[in-house]
Order: structure tokens, then sequence, then C-alpha cells
């Protein structure tokens, strides 16, 4: 159900220097979604009647993913006014005129806070006087945080910023996690009394929780049970962090939903990813995407899938694949390639050091070794010869081949694109095949071997393999 009298601001407008990327902080991935999808997803779960999106590094950008993960939040553009506070103030101008209730602020970049947390935070606040309450945490380092200031009764007085503390302040290791809530009444009135009068010439929101309590309003500070929850993300050290946390939680939770993973730390899970019970993550394997794995399939190995459908009972070992289906008891690997548009059948084959590209393989048919296919299609129950080259590109274009069902073709063929070979046909060892052939024939590229008899006597005098031939027993080996 919505909650009425609650309203959500993300602030998504800093521009993350500290990342050192041409990338926007905030898009930067983090279990295979940017990093603000993780917040705008909390959002969304807390039901909120309101929600305001604070941006302005790369607008459009962001506006774009807010559009699409949070459609129903308002887009609000920071001016040129710096700061946190002036953020929230201009977010808080963009609320109905007759609305009133609590106000979360929020970072776009705190990923791992949870709905969950927020609404016992959420809870906190409305069973308390509070007009602000601050959510706090006890990091094993609190180095760069602003520190909370409790009185000698334990109850919240004030925030004082690292650089501004004392050496007394610096010991408090309960630092503020820059989330807050507000009652919109409390926070409108304060936010109106901010100034730049300050080091950094921004309107900072922190004053907001001094000016409550200069006003004599209550504020109070919960903390958190784990401070990871907290965790901002402001350079690429931050963000590794955060996503082996993240991960470690990923991966527990499908080996509670029945899935083995025999190694968890090399082992990595996107959020979208989908697990069936008693499938196997081998060392070494990485689910990315939108992949989905069903019963009892074994992956790994040293492993990548992205955005895959793997069947059950498959087994997919030492592969790269992206967008690629495999179908139910196929094998695939080791030291696959399969790019998107592969579509193995159920119990076929795709074996070691083969490439596919925008290839139907049938059911039951195998490629097994050391071949390409690119843009073909193969029936059912055939076998694609070791060292097979589906030739597709002309120099201009690209081609389709069709292989039939029940083919078998011999080792190092090439199929010059666009090529058909019928159901039933056979192809010899070293056919370069340029025309079609049909159902049941066998295709061999006619080229009469030649033996040039004392070719390596003649020609290569002196050398072991001379000396071999002429001590040789022809008699044993025959031409014929």
């Amino acid at each position: 159900m919505t909650d009425s009298r609650l309203a959500i601001i993300v602030l998504a407008a800093g521009q993350g220097t500290r990342m050192k990327s041409t990338l926007p902080k905030l898009l930067h991935p983090l279990a295979g979604v940017p990093i603000v999808s993780h917040v705008f997803a909390t959002a969304r779960a807390l039901n909120a009647a309101h929600v305001v999106t604070v941006v302005r590094h790369e607008r459009d950008r962001l506006a774009a993913l807010v559009t699409e993960d949070l459609p129903e939040s308002l887009i609000v553009d920071q001016d040129e006014i710096p700061g946190t506070g002036r953020a929230v103030e201009q977010a808080v101008a963009a609320l109905p005129a007759d609305w009133d209730g609590d106000v979360l602020v929020i970072n776009g970049d705190v990923p791992l806070l949870d709905a969950a947390t927020l609404t016992a935070f959420l809870t906190v606040h409305r069973g308390s006087a509070a007009s602000g309450t601050v959510l706090s945490a006890f990091p094993d380092d609190p180095t760069g945080y602003g520190r909370i200031i409790r009185s000698a009764a334990g109850a919240f007085d004030h925030i004082v910023e690292q650089k501004d503390a004392t050496d007394a302040e610096l010991a408090v290791d309960e630092i503020n996690a820059g989330v807050y809530l507000f009652t919109l009444t409390a926070l409108r009135d304060q936010l109106a009394q901010l100034t730049l009068d300050n080091s950094q010439g921004e309107k900072y929101l922190t004053d907001v929780v001094g000016l409550l309590r200069r006003a004599g309003s209550e504020v109070t500070a919960v903390p958190v049970d784990d401070p990871w929850l907290v965790a901002g993300i402001n350079d690429r050290a931050q963000l590794s962090e955060a996503a082996q946390k993240l991960n470690a939680l990923i991966v527990r939770g499908w080996q509670l939903a029945g899935v083995t993973v025999q190694d968890p730390a090399t082992t990595w899970i996107d959020l979208k990813a989908a697990l069936a019970p008693d499938v196997t993550l081998l060392p070494g394997t990485q689910i990315e995407g939108a992949t989905t794995i069903g019963t009892g399939a074994v992956v790994g190995p040293d492993t990548t899938l992205r955005d895959c459908e793997i069947g059950a009972g498959a087994i997919v070992k030492r592969t790269d694949a992206t967008l690629a289906v495999i179908g139910a008891g196929a094998s695939v690997g080791p030291f696959s390639y399969l790019r998107p548009g592969t579509v193995l059948g159920d119990d076929g084959k795709i074996g070691a050091f083969v490439e596919t590209k925008n290839a139907q393989i049938g059911a039951g048919s195998k490629v097994p070794h050391l071949s390409y296919v690119g843009d073909a299609t193969v029936g059912e129950h055939s076998n694609i010869g070791a060292g097979t080259i589906f030739a597709n590109y002309d120099g201009v274009a690209k081609h389709h081949s069709t292989v039939g069902s029940h083919v078998r073709t011999g080792s190092h063929n090439v199929f010059v694109a666009p090529i058909t070979i019928g159901d039933g046909a056979y192809t010899g060892a070293g056919t370069v095949v340029r025309k079609n052939v049909a159902a049941g024939e066998l295709a061999i590229s006619v080229a009469p071997q030649r033996n040039m008899g004392g070719w390596v006597e003649a020609h290569r005098p002196g050398t072991d393999a001379a000396t071999a031939a002429s001590e040789s027993d022809n008699s044993t080996v025959s031409g014929e």
C-alpha cells in the first residue's frame, strides 16, 4: 500500500570526481545494474506517495535511468547554487503544495541500504516527537565522516564534521550516515534559513539539523546494526568493497535456495540472474545479467555467462557465452566461445575450441572441436567434423548456411556461404563446399594426391630427413 505521508528525495546530482571516470559515478555497474538503480529499487519498495530525484551532472543520462527504473519519480534539476541543502530545497519545492508528511532524504551513492532498514528507521522517527531523525553507524574506521555528538545522557546533541572536530570529538566512533527523516514543515522552515556562509560556499543539509536544535526542536540519531549498509561509494576501491559485500549476500541467498557454490570467493552472480535448485557453480564462474540456469545444470569452472539461458542438466565448462541459449542436457566446452544468437538444442554439443555466432544448432547435433559456426542453421542429430569453418563473409556482406538433419561432415571442411546441405548428406575430409549438396549426396573436392618420388633427397640433400629417406625400406609403404 502507498504510504500517503511519505516523500522520498534521492540525491543524484553529484559529479563523483573521485571515480576518475568518463562514466558518471552513479552509472557504474554493481552486481549488473548501475549503482543508483539499487537506490531506486529501495525507494520503489517503500511505496512513498511522492519521489523526487535531483540531478545535475550528466543530467540527461541520469534522467533517462530515472524514467526507466523509477518512472513515478519527479525529476528536479539542481541549479547553480551548490550543496545538498540546495538540492533538498528544490526537491521540497516540487512537492504538492497541499501535501504534508515526512521527508526521507537518501543518497544515490549508498546502494546497499535496504528497504527493511529504512522502514525501521521510519518507524522510530514516527514513534518519537522528533522533527528530524538522523541515521548513524559505528564503522571500524570513522575517519572522514561527520561525528554524532551526544549528551551525557545519550541524547543526540549535534553533528560535527571531521575538519571541525576537537580531539575529543574525533575519538567518537558514531558517524553521520547522511540519511535523514524530517517532518515537512520543520524541514521547509529550516531550509529557508540556509546560507552560503561557509568555507565551501555551499548550502549544507547537515546545517538543517543544527538549525532545528537551535530552534528547540527534537532531533534523534538512530544507528544501523551493520555499518556496511550505509557505506557510500566515492571511488573505485569503495565500489569494489561494496561489490564484494553484495556478491557475498547474493551467493549466500542462492546457496540457501538450493544452489551449490563450491567457491563463493571466486563466484560472482548478478542481481538479475535466476538459478534453479540443484544447480552447481564451480570455481571461477561469473553469472552476469539476466542469465537463467535450469535445474541440475553444472556451470564452470572458469566460465562467464552473460544474459544466457541454460537448460536443465546442461554442462557448461570453461566457456565464454553472451546472449546464448543452451538446451537441456547439452554440453558446452571446454574453451568454447558462444557469441550472441547461438542456440544449442537439447542434448547437443559445442566442444573444445569452438566459436559460434548467430548459429542455431538442433537437438542432438554436435560441433565437437576446433570449428567456427557463424550465421548458420544446423538440423537435428548432425555432426560437424573437426576443423570446420563456415565462411560466412565475402568481404562485403554476411551470408547464411543451412545444414540439414543427420548430416555427417568430414574434418577440415570449409562451407562457403550461402550454401545448403540437405538431410542425410555427407562431405569428405578437406572438402571446400561451394555448391549446394542435395539430401543423401556425398560432396568431395576432387584433387588427386600426387607423390613426387625422390623429392627430399633431391631438394634437401644432407638433411636428417634426406638421410632417413635414403635408408628407409619403401617396400612397406604403398602409395596405392
